[in-house]
Parts: structure tokens; sequence; C-alpha cells
């Protein structure tokens, strides 16, 4: 019988491409996104379009319960639907801070938990939960994003241990720099949270590193995190990490060896961060 997967945040990007690779690899694909319309590209190639919001537990319900009663299984879930909420922690709304974690944490463990008893009752299943290189390190002005994957890869780990005895595995993708809307949405959140007040220098500093053309050049395409997908969801032993993409390995590894002060110095040179206020 053919398995099933869920991707969310498929209307464009990384989960877009991932749609397509594990429709590729002989997958039943539902392409989860809060707006159809943007997966028209995604159905005309037979991949099946699902109307989902990631912070409504209803919805995620309705989800799941749909793919059982088309397909009676769900076999991979992809957690992908998320975005960067940049600004000073001082300045971001609490509201923005919490809706962050609403999307890029609650909502893909409220999805494991809802596809985790089907994968229970088959003895197999795969969750691939995608964080990011920012899961590992950390930036100005980027506090509420990296707080989300930092609490994703923890959840991950403790859910790999859980779900073990069941023959479910759970894998952690840690993307580095991609090709997605992914920067100009963070560049536009951090210079309406932060560019008319204390922080406004270090802000527009992000905000250009983040948009640079020299930076655009340098990401990788989509196509490289939904190989590394396409590998998790059917290898019979997959890693528990996948970091690819611009910058990913070499960004963890150095974080690894650099104190906290180092880093520090190294990730304010690199964003071009004024030396004082």
């Amino acid at each position: 019988m053919t398995k099933t997967a869920l991707v969310t945040g498929a209307s464009s990007g990384i989960g877009e491409a991932t749609a397509l690779k594990l429709q590729s690899l002989g997958y039943t694909v539902y392409a989860a996104a809060r707006r159809t319309d943007r997966l028209q590209k995604l159905a005309d190639h037979g991949i099946r379009p699902l109307a989902m919001d990631v912070t409504s537990d209803d919805s995620m319900q309705a989800g799941i319960e749909h793919i059982i009663a088309e397909t009676g299984r769900i076999d991979v879930l992809v957690n992908n639907a998320g975005y960067g909420s940049y600004g000073a922690i001082e300045d971001v709304p609490l509201s923005e801070g919490r809706y962050q974690f609403e999307v890029n944490v609650f909502g893909a463990m409220r999805l494991a938990q809802l596809a985790l008893p089907h994968m229970r009752t088959r003895k197999s299943g795969t969750i691939i939960n995608v964080t990011s290189m920012g899961g590992k390190i950390h930036t100005p002005l980027g506090g509420w994003y990296h707080g989300t994957k930092f609490a994703l890869e923890a959840l991950s780990d403790c859910l790999r241990l859980e779900t073990k005895p069941f023959g479910i595995d759970v894998v952690i993708i840690e993307p580095g720099g991609i090709k997605t809307e992914w920067s100009s949405i963070a560049a536009d959140g951090v210079r309406k949270a932060s560019t008319h007040g204390a922080y406004a220098r270090q802000a527009e500093a992000v905000a250009t590193s983040m948009t640079s053309e020299a930076n655009a050049k340098r990401l990788s395409s989509p196509q490289v995190i939904a190989d590394a997908i396409g590998k998790a969801a059917t290898a019979r032993k997959p890693k528990t990490r996948y970091a690819t993409g611009f910058g990913a390995r070499p960004m963890i590894t150095l974080r690894s060896l650099l104190t906290d002060r180092g880093f520090d110095t190294f990730i304010s040179r690199a964003t071009g961060l004024p030396r004082s206020a």
C-alpha cells in the first residue's frame, strides 16, 4: 500500500520542494497551508492540497482526520511551517512572541500528538521537524525566533526517545541559508519592531545583512533541504540530524568550538553590528 506523507508550510520554498520530492519517492502527499490557492501548482502535480492553520487546534484535528479518512494512514509528518520573528527582545510585543511559539513550536508538537496514535497502531512512522542552524546558534535581534528553534530541537530529542519503542523515528532537519521568503519577512519584521528606538542601529544592520545581494548569492536552493528530508523519510535508520544548506555545518561547528563571548564577537562582526549604542 502506498505510504502517506503530510507536509506543512507547503505553499512555497522548502515545503513546496519537499512535497514534490516525497511524491517522486512514491508517497501520497498532502500539502498543507493556510491558503489553498497557493497550493495550485502542487495540486496540478497530483499532490493533495489541505487547508490547515497550525495555530488552530480544530484545523489540525480536521486535517489529520481527513487524511486518515482518505488513506487510512500517516507514515511521514514533516513539520515545516514556520517563520522568523526578528526584533529586539525588549521591543517585540509578547503577543508576537507567543505567536512565534504557536507557529514554530506548538503547532508542530500538536500535529505530532495527533499523528502519533496512527503511527503507533502501525508500529512505524517518521516525524521530521524542520528546525534551523538557528536552533544551535544565536544571532542579534533573533531571540524569539532562536528560542522557538532551540525549543523544537529539545522537544524533538525527547520525542525521539519516547517513540523509539514503538518503531517511530524522529528526525531534525537543520537548514542553513536557503533561498526562500524567510529573509525578507524577517528583515521586514526587525525593521518594524526595532528601527525607531534604542536598538535602531542594530536593527538596520541586521536587516541589511539579511537582504544584502552578497548574502542572497550564497543561499542554497530549497531542493537541498527537500533532498535531505527525502533521505530521512526513506532511510531504514535515518540520522537524528541533517544539517545542510549554506553555512549550516560550518556555523554549528564554529559555535561548538568558540566560547560564548567568542561567538558573540564573531556573529556581531558578521552581521555588521555597531560596537556601541
